[in-house]
């Protein structure tokens, strides 16, 4: 079986900022996302803080939010900047729930997917 290909990553503290003040937001559970349209491809970058716990708790958190991205977004999609942010509680939360959290939030703020 072939894994999917994650889609391209915000790596710039300066990417996450302009997300987040020039971007629409849009919270959903335990998950808060942050989209800014931009002209190039879909990037995604992931944020947990440390009031969500420790390193491991912040790890799996990281890993999640990676994995639901991987499966809602292939490397073709165009035109946005998304920043996801872990907020308590995502990493008890099953799944599917996570994955449908997000999908609410993207319909709200018309990306599609």
């Amino acid at each position: 079986m072939v894994a999917a290909a994650s889609p391209p990553r915000l790596t710039r503290r300066a990417e996450f900022l302009a997300a987040a003040q020039r971007g629409r937001k849009q919270a959903r559970g335990p998950l808060l996302v942050q989209v800014l349209p931009q002209p190039g491809p879909l990037r995604v970058g992931f944020t947990a803080t440390k009031k969500l716990g420790n390193a491991v708790t912040r790890n799996r958190a990281k890993r999640r939010m990676r994995a639901v991205a991987r499966l809602e977004f292939g490397t073709t999609r165009q035109g946005f900047d998304i920043v996801m942010i872990a907020r308590d509680g995502i990493t008890t939360l099953p799944f599917t729930e996570l994955q449908q959290s997000f999908r609410e939030a993207l319909a709200k703020l018309d990306v599609p997917c």
